[in-house]
């Protein structure tokens, strides 16, 4: 699975998988990963202290019964803080907040009932204290392994040069990438890698069958080689995720590039496979998503979701308008059940936690209020009020440009003390000379006195002197100064 940016997910998508569970116990879960082994869909439960295997094969890796009512605790991972999960065709890898990192290795649909990982139906700690790692990523038999001093490590299957060199396949040490260094991030698709360093550099290595190596041809490699993306240096990539077959690469500004196959349109255009970076119709892109084990792309743009690829007719970015709020969510529209990128936090829709966050809403549910009652909201966006409710449940709030005249206009309403702070925050550290004319109208509206001084001293220090640069240009516009000084100050006498 590609690796995405921890985002929330609303609980109830997995309502038919966790139909069997007891509902007490998926109120106290805090973080879901979805994977397959083979076709057959595997869950990782986190609570605050726990994790908890799910489906018959993965309480099979770990020498766990499985019942269908009751995920089983892995005692291991007892009160230890997972960052991060990732799998491949039959194994699933586990960070620890700490640095470590677990493996546990489905053997179950072999005909030889052997593990190459060396797990023994439990979980492998493959690292320890000497080596803390700060991300990992899977490939369909590989893993990588980020270090926090930016070095890259590898295990797993090397039959296709995905791991290094000439090395023969390593499950039981961890080989080590000797010409990458600074990198922050790292991808794994099917077979093949990504990285991205602290210069902005990206390298890649593996199987190039379709060109999802982005280097120009289709020739794989088996040691890291520098993609050369855009003649301008000042462009750099935000974020890199992998496909099965394909890669995409996201710029600062908000570009979004891809390579390698586009068989079933994951490219987001039409026409065969690309080797060299090209350019994906969307606009303004935050973050990006695809999985190791499907053929499509996803995108969003800090107030929607796009989807494209899998689908025939889905060649290109298509905006969903059912207004998923997660990648999860908008893996549904592709797919007949969604799944997780990487490490997720739940939200819970709870009425007591709204009373317990929120005055209005308890006013709201005292009385005659019912369990069948509904609420409908016509005076925000969809995407507002979510943000709104994600706040009230995790204590985060997402405020961006398009959503911050809602929002404060809904603290406002609400009488929401928390969230008129939060935006008055993000004003703040917004506020300058360029974006002063669209946040003027707020201050003023909604009486922020707290950002007065910040706009005193913007126009004193950067609007004045361009006024007065003008007028001592131009004779008419002294003139139509002192007219407008005289008038003002006769008013106000």
């Amino acid at each position: 699975m590609a690796r995405s940016q921890t985002e929330n997910i609303d609980i109830e998508l997995f309502q038919n998988d966790f139909q069997y569970i007891d509902q007490e116990f998926l109120q106290s879960v805090v973080s879901i990963f979805s994977f397959y082994f083979g076709e057959l869909k595997q869950f990782l439960l986190m609570t605050k202290d726990a994790t908890y295997a799910y489906v018959e094969e993965i309480c099979s890796c770990l020498s766990l019964r499985h019942d269908y009512n009751k995920p089983q605790r892995i005692s291991r991972l007892n009160y230890k803080k997972i960052v991060q999960v990732d799998s491949g065709f039959d194994f699933v890898a586990i960070l620890t907040h700490e640095g470590q990192v677990f493996v546990a290795n489905n053997v179950g649909w072999k005909a030889n009932e052997t593990s190459e990982w060396k797990t023994n139906k439990t979980l492998r700690l493959i690292s320890n204290y000497n080596d803390r790692f700060k991300m990992i990523a899977c490939g369909g038999e590989h893993l990588l392994l980020l270090r926090e001093d930016g070095h890259v490590f590898a295990m797993g299957s090397n039959r296709l040069g995905q791991i290094t060199g000439n090395e023969k396949s390593s499950y039981e040490i961890m080989i080590h990438i000797d010409n990458l260094k600074n990198v922050k991030l790292i991808a794994c698709g099917l077979f093949h890698n990504l990285s991205l360093t602290n210069n902005g550099e990206i390298y890649s290595w593996g199987t190039n069958h379709h060109g999802e190596l982005g280097l120009g041809d289709e020739n794989s490699r088996n040691t890291p080689c520098l993609v050369t993306f855009l003649n301008d240096n000042s462009i750099r990539i935000k974020d890199i995720a992998a496909g099965q077959y394909h890669s995409l690469f996201l710029f600062e500004n908000g570009q979004l590039c891809g390579c390698g196959r586009n068989y079933h349109g994951e490219l987001g255009f039409g026409g065969k496979n690309r080797s060299k970076l090209t350019k994906i119709p969307i606009e303004n892109v935050q973050q990006i998503a695809c999985s190791t084990f499907h053929n499509f792309s996803l995108a969003y743009d800090g107030s929607s979701y796009y989807a494209w690829g899998e689908i025939d007719d889905w060649s290109s970015p298509k905006k969903l308008d059912y207004h998923p709020t997660s990648f999860a969510s908008a893996s549904t529209r592709i797919l007949s059940s969604p799944i997780t990128f990487g490490l997720t936090s739940t939200i819970h829709a709870s009425k007591c936690c709204l009373k317990s966050a929120s005055e209005h809403y308890r006013r709201m549910f005292s009385g005659n209020w019912s369990e069948n009652d509904q609420v409908t909201i016509d005076d925000y966006s969809y995407e507002t009020y979510y943000a709104y409710l994600l706040m009230l449940h995790t204590g985060e709030i997402h405020i961006n440009h398009q959503n911050i005249t809602e929002l404060v206009d809904l603290a406002n309403c609400y009488g929401d003390i928390k969230l008129m702070k939060h935006c008055k925050t993000f004003i703040w550290n917004d506020l300058d000379e360029q974006t002063m004319t669209t946040y003027l109208p707020l201050i003023i509206k909604y009486e922020m006195k707290e950002l007065y001084d910040k706009l005193s001293q913007i126009a004193i220090e950067q609007v004045l002197p361009k006024v007065t640069d003008n007028i001592r240009q131009n004779n008419e516009n002294s003139i139509e100064f002192l007219n407008w000084y005289n008038h003002s100050t006769t008013h106000s006498k």
